[in-house]
This record gives structure tokens, sequence and C-alpha cells, in this order.
């Protein structure tokens, strides 16, 4: 079987399982989030934290529960780090240096999970289990709350209440992420991902010396890293490490996790707004475009420039011999079009137009399908823009699920829309135009330019994956790539929220023969060339310097 056979047998594996899975678990969520009733662990935990599960909540304090939460997170999460040095289970390791807890601190809190440490010389058992797996399971259950509550704004009416933050926050993560996470690593253990929590040993002889390793609870760490969409890695080496993704079904079963939830969202907005053709509109849109991203990238590497990648059957340099080309082709799709940032590859040594690939599926806003939550709201704001802009065509005021698109509207998605490019294009000006930063890089010209505009955008966008040349453990990458994660996931949840609070106090207009109908495939052309166009081209200058320079000099 050629390799190329075997990455399209592999999609269209894919995609069965997440077909199967996308009718029940899309219905499952819209109960969850639509239930009155709280489970008695749930009381157990509003009655320790004070919240009161039944209280409805308008948007600005929707919010501050949200900034709150978070806020404690990181707190809880820096002091973890610094204290290592005396906790038990840190395996030796010391405290990690003030600069560097911050930035690991944000970057779980915001679903992010960058990493400038090597996860197996710097984390103990502690920081890894009760640190940063924990933020795991919040981060994304927070991305979810507020997907939700901006469901809500469509769908409710005559009132500006959203639901209650605490509730939608306690049962994503104990009804939708735990019992998913507990199956899905008992399916990794299976496979051969390690689950303990050894100690450091020396194994093996390599070239006159032994090799050490140290164990830990990846199994359970990797399955909410992947379900999540959060993306960082027990290990340095991330999913191409044997402990984390052992085998090629383990590879493709890692896929599928960070993929379902994302799509099965639109079945649970359809079902919440009472409309399913709307959620199957926006499933649409999504799918057109992660199957056009992956098939240019699976094209991109397959292609055979010189004999080298000729003898090599593609580009194999930074890709898994037990993957090969295609399944990293997906992977790489699915980690960078979600926010997920995991990797079984090095992104870096992709071919010059296979990293753009990567960099324009994050700069898009991750919302085909997007992180868990912040793809299904990243992508309604773009439904609001694509449904402005038909009605600015037909001189006609628009209208989405009833809602009136007014100014208020416009401006709250146009902000939403313009912060992450404005974080990622100033910081990577200024890590260009200063001396320091670029002391970091491990490769000039295109390549080099590349690397810094992958940081930023990785950190923007909450993805967290890196070219691999980068020396981001530094004073300025950690604080710089921190504050844009910090901005890049809390700002535009203000606008999202705002918005939300906006539809929600609304009176649903009747739908008439002007009605532009956003259930049909005309509108979801439309919602997938105003993405394109809007965001893609506000990037097309930077791409142009970096990895379109570099593929096409190649």
């Amino acid at each position: 079987m050629s390799p190329v056979t075997a990455g399209v047998l592999q999609l269209l594996a894919l995609l069965a399982a997440l077909a199967l899975a996308y009718r029940p678990l899309g219905d499952y969520m819209a109960r969850v989030y639509s239930s009155e009733k709280h489970y008695e662990p749930e009381k157990w935990i509003y009655k320790a934290i004070g919240a009161d599960p039944n209280a409805e909540m308008r948007w600005p304090a929707y919010l501050r529960g949200v900034l709150a939460f978070s806020a404690v997170g990181v707190l809880f999460l820096y002091g973890l780090q610094r204290l290592q040095g005396v906790l038990p289970g840190s395996l030796g390791f010391a405290s990690i240096d003030p600069d560097q807890a911050f930035n690991t601190a944000a970057s779980f809190v915001a679903n992010t999970n960058w990493q400038s440490y090597a996860g197996e010389q710097a984390m103990g058992h502690v920081v890894q289990t009760g640190g940063l797996a924990v933020q795991n399971f919040v981060s994304a259950a927070v991305g979810m709350a507020v997907a939700v509550a901006l469901v809500r704004g469509f769908a409710r009416s005559r009132t500006g209440e959203l639901g209650n933050f605490w509730s939608d926050l306690v049962r994503g993560t104990v009804r939708i992420l735990l019992p998913l996470s507990v199956l899905g690593a008992l399916v990794l253990v299976a496979c051969g991902a390690i689950q303990n929590f050894s100690g450091i040993h020396e194994v093996g002889q390599f070239l006159g010396g032994t090799q050490q390793w140290n164990g830990g609870a990846v199994a359970s760490q990797e399955v909410i890293k992947e379900l999540g969409t959060n993306g960082g890695g027990y290990f340095n080496a991330n999913s191409a490490h044997p402990f984390e993704n052992p085998t090629p079904f383990s590879n493709l079963f890692e896929i599928f996790l960070i993929l379902v939830i994302p799509f099965a969202l639109t079945r649970t907005f359809g079902r919440m707004v009472g409309n399913l053709r709307q959620g199957y509109a926006i499933l649409a849109t999504m799918a057109v475009i992660w199957l056009g991203f992956t098939a240019l990238m699976m094209w991109t590497e397959f292609a055979h420039h010189g004999p080298a990648l000729q003898a090599a059957g593609g580009a194999m340099e930074g890709k898994e011999t037990r993957f090969g080309i295609g399944a990293s082709s997906i992977f790489s799709v699915a980690t960078t079009l979600t926010s997920t940032g995991a990797v079984n590859s090095f992104h870096s040594s992709y071919t010059g137009l296979g990293g753009g690939i990567q960099l324009l599926g994050m700069q898009l806003g991750e919302i085909a399908p997007g992180g868990v939550g912040s793809g299904l709201y990243g992508m309604l704001i773009m439904a609001i823009i694509a449904v402005f802009i038909a009605g600015l065509m037909v001189g006609r005021t628009p209208e989405y699920l009833g809602k009136k698109i007014s100014t208020r509207q416009i401006k709250l998605a146009a902000c939403y829309i313009l912060i992450t490019p404005a974080l990622v294009l100033c910081f990577t000006a200024a890590a260009m135009a200063l001396p320091t930063p670029a002391h970091s890089m491990a490769n000039g010209g295109a390549h080099g330019f590349s690397e810094i505009l992958y940081a930023y955008t990785s950190g923007a966008n909450n993805n967290g994956s890196a070219f691999a040349g980068l020396n981001a453990d530094t004073q300025w990458f950690n604080s710089t790539i921190g504050i844009a994660m910090l901005l890049g996931r809390f700002l535009p949840m203000v606008f999202v929220l705002a918005l939300a609070g906006s539809l929600a106090e609304q009176q649903p207009v009747p739908e008439t023969a002007g009605t532009l109908r956003t259930d049909k495939p005309l509108y979801a052309g439309l919602l997938v060339g105003t993405i394109l166009i809007i965001t893609g081209l506000t990037y097309f200058p930077a791409l142009a310097l970096g990895p379109l320079a570099e593929g096409l000099a190649s």
C-alpha cells in the first residue's frame, strides 16, 4: 500500500468515527447545558465554592466569574511551580524560574499550553498532575461555558440573562470532560501509553552511557490534552513520544479526540436554538475548511522535489516513521485548526508551504472546527459578519437566527476579530525590531521570520505549538508570549459575552421572504469566503515575508 493511499484511508476512517459520534455527543451536551438538575457531587462543589447554581447571570456577572476563576487559576499554578522544589513528588526538580512560571501558568489557564521547557526535565508529578492536568480540564470547560452563553444569547429573548457560569463550568467538567477522559485514557493505556507515578530510572546502553526516563500519569493527561484542545505534552517530544502516542491507532484516536467535541458542538448549537439546520450549516463550513486544509497539507508534503524527497517517499524530515507523512499531515492540520497545539511531528521541518498552511490555520482564528467552545463562538462571530456583508449587498437590515444585527453587534464582532491580529503583528514586529529576541532564532531569512511569527500566532490564538528552531525560554519570550496568551484568550471573551447579552435582550423578528436563509449551502459558501478573505488577507503581508517566500524559493 502506498503512503498516499494509507493517508487517505486514515482520513476516511477518521471521518467515519466523527460522523458516528456527532449526533449522540452533540445531543448529550445540549441536554447537559439545558438541564435543571444538579448531581450530588456537583452540589458539593457549589457548596465548597459558595456558588448558587440556579442564579441567572447577565453578561457582566458571567464575565466576572470567568475572569475571577481564571485569575485564581493563574495564581495557584504560578505558586505551585515556584514551590516545586519543596513539594513531595517533585522528582528532585528545582522550582521554576519566575518568568517561566508566569508563562506556563498563563499558558495552561488560557487553554494554550505553550511550553518553553522540557516536561520530563522540569516538572514533577505534583505540578504535572495537580496543576497542569487540572487546568487542562477547567480551561476547556471555561471555553465551552462561554460558547454556551453565546448560544443562549441567540436562543433567549427579552432578557439579558445568559445562565450561570459556575453551573456551566462544573457541568462541562463533571458531565462531559471527565467521563470521556476516563474512557479515552483506558484506550490509550491499552495502546501502550504509560500511567504511573514512578521516579527517574536509567534504561539501556547508548553510546557507552545510559539514558534516564521518568514515568508519570501520562495517559490521563494525554487524553484531556487532546479532548480539551489543550496540547501540552508530558514529554518534550509531545505526541511524537512513544509513551504518549505509541501506535498508529493511538495517533488516529488522538486526532479523533481533538476534533470530536468542537465538531459535535455545532449539533449542540442547533439543538439549543431549536433549528438543527443552523448547526449543520456551521458544521459544513467548518468541514469544508478543515478538509481543504488537510488536502493541501497532504499534497504539499507528499510532493516530490529532488532525489532526496523521492527516495524518502515525501518530506519525511521531522516526522515519525511510525506515522509517516499522511498521519502527520492530518494531525498537523487538526492541531492548528483547533487550539490544541499538540504535535506528532516538528512543524518547523515541514515544507515552506506546509508551514504556511499551519500558520494560516491558526490565523483564521482556529474556527474549523476550533477549540472546545472557542471554535464555536469564533465561528458564530464570523457568521454575524457574513450576514452583515450579505445585508449590505441587498440593502436590508441583517438578521441571524431572528436577531437583528445592528451597529452595536457589528462593533462587538469587529473588536473580536481585530484583537488577535493586533497582538500577533505588533509583538512580531517588536521582536524583529529589537536586537535581543533575534538571538533566539536558529535560522535566518524567511524561515527565521516564520519562527517568530509562528510563536506569537500560536500564543495569541491560544494554540501552543511551535516552530522548533526558536529558543523561547528567555525573559523576553516568556513574558511577551505570556501576555499575548492572556490577552488573546480573555479580551475576545469580553466581546463575546457582551454580544451574547445584547442578543438575549432582543425580541426575535419574524422570518419573511426577504430574510437571508442562513441554513442553506449558499450562506455556508458565503461564510467560507468571508473567513478566508477577512482573516486570511489580514496576515497576507506577513505570510508573504515568511512561509510563502520560503516555499517559492525552494
